[in-house]
């Protein structure tokens, strides 16, 4: 045991039947999982934030309009929610077994929480945000 964390030893077998010894620190390692996935939460939001801008510079004229602020507003709601459990998931150390029981329940509860995202985010990609500009308007001929 060090001061990081517990000490996994892996021995990977080579294909030439070599061995190799490596540690892996199970709290660095989630924690720079829950850093990456924070990454993408970030990514997302400011996708998010540009769509719900085309949106309203479209205005009420446009035929999705209140469905599309609804559902970016409720997308961003939601990820900053995960963005906040992500942040408390980070900060607990893995390794203290009295804290597992609750880091599982807030894994589960951000893992929902973005599967239920993801949903939302493809009714607000299948409803359109922008005005792709690859066909002609039609005007008065």
């Amino acid at each position: 045991m060090s001061s990081q964390g517990e000490q996994i030893s892996m021995e990977p077998i080579s294909n030439l039947g070599r061995s190799r010894r490596s540690t892996l620190n199970i709290n660095h390692y989630a924690t720079k999982k829950t850093l990456a996935e924070s990454m993408l939460d970030v990514a997302l939001f400011m996708a998010n934030a540009t769509q719900l801008k085309a949106v309203l510079e479209q205005g009420p004229g446009f035929t999705y309009y209140i469905t599309l602020i609804t559902l970016i507003s409720l997308s961003l709601a939601l990820q900053l929610i995960i963005g906040v459990l992500l942040i408390i998931i980070a900060r607990r150390n893995i390794n203290d077994t009295e804290k597992h029981e609750r880091l599982d329940l807030l894994n589960n509860v951000a893992t929902g929480l973005v599967f239920l995202t993801v949903l939302i985010n493809i009714f607000i990609t299948a409803f359109g945000v922008q005005k792709s500009g690859l066909y002609p308007s039609r005007g008065p001929r």
